[in-house]
């Protein structure tokens, strides 16, 4: 009697707990009563069901969550010192690392001096900028369907599309999940550079099965894959999927001088739920002019407008005005994929 008032008090009060610590606890302290146990379990999961992401965490339900998450560590040095300011002093949450990109040896340096710090891995099977370039981690031998005529990533998502192999694609990204673990990075999630792992289905798949592989959890939003990607990923999640409840990002041609007008609309118009905003900073210098040349969006002054509001005390201030937490793939991944 004790232990089913035990049990009611933990689903009365959304206690989340870990599913099988719950069925061993009620196994061992029940051992014959298997209808009990069944009615319970079943309980159990509904409650569990019917919570938010923010319950699932452990805050309250009405609760403004928002990963601030930098993409492209890695891609320069430019790229790594924005980032790393804006993650170092709390201005940003989260950011991932393009394995294949010249500059990876050093955010990989910073990633194992920094272990707490939140960093996944930026999937990576496009190489766009004009002169500078990359190809994958497998090798050649192993993925030249992902490959162009000189050897590099293709610039676009359609040339990949037409061109590669899904098993070299699981070979390449998979590659390079390893090689970042191989640097010491202990990587807190995974997403893909320009959507390479989301415009196809057959690729996301691959994705969804690396993620449940490493028991990371990977970008997902329902709603932003159906629109930007026209793909409909509802058929191939589970219930080992974390959701967010929505995705932004400042996509060009935005005018730059729009910037700060964007995220203050982003900012003061966030709802309850598992949020997610995408940037890109980097510094307007002359590395980054070099690498960007003949590409405006995306580039050099496109980032540091990006670095210049998450910078700002005004940005500080919409975030405390509004009263939104920030959070980290990591805390996601520690809290309910372990």
């Amino acid at each position: 009697m004790f232990f089913a008032v035990y049990v009611k008090n933990i689903i009365e009060q959304n206690i989340v707990l870990n599913k099988l610590t719950l069925i061993v606890t009620i196994i061992i302290y029940m051992k014959n009563k298997s209808r009990l146990l069944v009615l319970l379990l079943l309980v159990s999961i509904q409650t569990t069901a019917q919570q938010t992401i923010q319950e699932r965490l452990g805050y309250p339900k009405n609760t403004k969550l928002l990963i601030l998450h930098a993409d492209d560590l890695g891609v320069s040095h430019s790229e790594d010192a924005a980032s790393i300011n804006l993650l170092e002093k709390g201005l940003i949450s989260s950011g991932s690392i393009q394995v294949p990109c010249p500059w990876f040896s050093e955010i990989a340096t910073y990633a194992v001096a920094h272990p707490n710090a939140d960093l996944g891995i930026h999937l990576t099977l496009t190489s766009e900028w004009k002169h500078y370039k990359w190809d994958g981690i497998a090798g050649k031998d192993k993925t030249a369907s992902l490959l162009n005529s000189s050897g590099f990533f293709y610039d676009d998502l359609d040339s990949l599309g037409k061109m590669a192999k899904l098993a070299e694609v699981e070979t390449e990204l998979r590659a390079q999940i390893e090689k970042a673990i191989q640097a010491g990075i202990h990587p807190t999630h995974l997403d893909a550079h320009m959507g390479c792992c989301f415009f196809n289905k057959e690729f996301l798949k691959i994705y969804l099965k690396l993620a449940h592989e490493y028991k990371l959890p990977c970008l997902l939003n329902v709603n932003a894959f159906k629109l930007i990607y026209r793909v409909d990923i509802s058929d191939v999640i589970t219930d080992k999927d974390i959701l967010t409840d929505n995705v932004f990002m400042a996509f060009p041609p935005g005018e730059i001088n729009k910037r700060a007008a964007y995220y203050t609309e982003v900012l003061n118009q966030l709802t309850a739920g598992l949020n997610c905003v995408l940037l890109h900073a980097a510094f307007d210098d002359d590395e980054m002019n070099a690498i960007t040349k003949d590409h405006a969006d995306y580039g050099a002054a496109w980032r540091q407008a990006d670095y210049d509001f998450f910078a700002s005390d005004a940005c500080k201030k919409l975030l405390a005005d509004n009263n939104i937490h920030l959070v980290t793939w990591k805390e996601i991944k520690d809290k309910l994929l372990q």
